[in-house]
């Protein structure tokens, strides 16, 4: 039977409950025909098979291009945020500070949002970069720990397991010592966090942290917009009205801080190159490989480079191998963002991946369950009977 607020909302309203569809399928790869399943599994294997090459490649050219930078006298980003963050503690206008400092680097201020949010030095000024650490560690172990709870209803204990450890080490980024100066290490840790802590019938404390993330990095907007789409699509009113008021008050936020970025801008400031790199496939899987540390991990431990860039990519497959609402959610949200990022992105931009960090690495628990599954799906008609636990 509908509810009242079904049978209340108005014509236009009553959109189609596709991810209430999508959920009741408990394991959707073994729901695939067989020419759906062997394409798949192809395009996994040919993609497994040229990231390791192609993640070589891009990321000797973008190493040489650091260096270039770097040696011919470029400023660190860290060391940049370090000062604005220092005059805005020491008293200083944040807007006056940001764009002194760009200007000072030829750091472009053109347009607005070449400049960040003031989110972070504010809040850096009433805590400090130990501060910051905290809250980063804090959120690392919301994540880590509460993935297990969050795949409970749709993984074994094993890949509920996994799932914490495959998050744990894809977030390491969060112990770094200066973890404040990184928005989007901050922004992401929001995000993964989120995540994890929504529930159908509490779901206002993951929109405070998703709030927190927008407020840290306007690169979370997706993240939020997606979440309006699914609570429309299933008609939960309530919390799509509560998801829209968000989006108003950051658009006005966002408004206001265009406004002060052009009060405080001189005529001869540099504009912004633009964000439309097309860098490619080969970019978010570079960005991936430099953000969690793994290929550091490879030379340290003595690990063999080629397995390092199947490992970042095979977690988008283990995500949509979950099902439900959460898989569904995960998978458009992180090969969303990766789709975004290899057409705007420009080859300085890579640390844009840590907005999927740590919750992203949590897939690779359910990279098993994907094989599994596709080769059933190979083996057995359409119509056989669908193993697995019950949808959430």
């Amino acid at each position: 039977m509908a509810s009242v607020t079904d049978r209340l909302a108005p014509a236009a309203l009553r959109v189609p409950d596709v991810v209430g569809r999508w959920s009741a399928i408990r394991r959707p790869f073994r729901r695939l025909p067989r020419w759906a399943a062997l394409a798949v599994l192809a395009f996994v294997a040919v993609a497994c098979v040229w990231s390791a090459p192609a993640e070589y490649r891009y990321g000797h050219r973008a190493s040489a291009e650091i260096h270039r930078r770097l040696s011919r006298g470029d400023r660190h980003d860290f060391d940049l945020y370090e000062t604005i963050d220092r005059r805005v503690a020491a008293g200083e206008n944040y807007y006056h500070a940001a764009l002194a400092e760009q200007r000072k680097s030829h750091y472009p201020t053109k347009p607005f949002a070449a400049v960040r949010l003031p989110t972070v030095a504010w809040v850096t000024a009433l805590i400090s970069l130990p501060g910051w650490r905290v809250v980063a560690a804090l959120l690392w172990l919301t994540t880590v720990f509460g993935m297990p709870w969050f795949t409970a209803r749709r993984a074994h204990g094993a890949e509920r397991i996994g799932a914490a450890l495959g998050a744990a080490a894809f977030g390491t980024g969060a112990w770094l010592v200066k973890v404040g100066l990184s928005h989007e290490i901050i922004a992401g840790l929001f995000l993964s966090a989120s995540l994890v802590l929504y529930r159908p019938n509490r779901w206002w404390p993951s929109l405070l942290l998703a709030a927190c993330g927008l407020a840290v990095r306007e690169l979370a907007l997706p993240f939020v917009l997606l979440w309006a789409v699914f609570a429309a699509s299933q008609r939960r009113w309530r919390e799509f009205a509560a998801v829209v008021a968000l989006l108003a008050l950051f658009a006005i936020g966002l408004a206001l801080h265009a406004q002060a970025v052009i009060a405080f801008r001189l005529p001869g400031d540099l504009p912004s190159q633009g964000w439309t790199g097309m860098q490619g496939p080969a970019f978010p899987l570079y960005g991936l490989v430099s953000v969690t540390g793994l290929g550091q991990l490879s030379h340290s431990t003595g690990l063999p480079w080629w397995i390092v860039p199947p490992l970042t990519l095979l977690p988008l497959l283990g995500w949509a191998a979950l099902g439900g609402r959460r898989g569904l959610f995960a998978t458009l949200w992180f090969g969303g963002f990766m789709l975004a990022v290899s057409l705007f992105a420009r080859q300085v931009n890579f640390y844009w991946l840590s907005m999927v960090l740590p919750a992203y690495g949590a897939g690779l628990a359910f990279v098993p369950r994907a094989l599994v599954d596709l080769v059933t799906a190979l083996r057995r008609p359409l119509r056989a009977a669908d193993g697995g636990l019950p949808a959430p």
